[in-house]
């Protein structure tokens, strides 16, 4: 490591990836002799919710 380079704690980088939200996306395909199979598409969107945010769900009693 050089002198310059500052060291992120693994907790201290998700924190960093979830306060702004990450896009996860992949590709998967299994072929067999030039012949696919199986086609996986991955995509998802990871982000952190503050307490203020209200929960859709909840039912508001008067």
């Amino acid at each position: 490591m050089s002198p310059g380079e500052d060291r992120i704690a693994l907790v201290d980088l998700l924190d960093r990836l979830l306060a702004g939200g990450v896009v996860l996306a992949g590709d998967l395909t299994l072929s067999v002799a030039g012949v696919d199979l199986v086609r996986v598409d991955l995509k998802a969107l990871v982000s952190s919710v503050h307490d203020a945010v209200p929960v859709p769900w909840e039912e508001v009693t008067p």
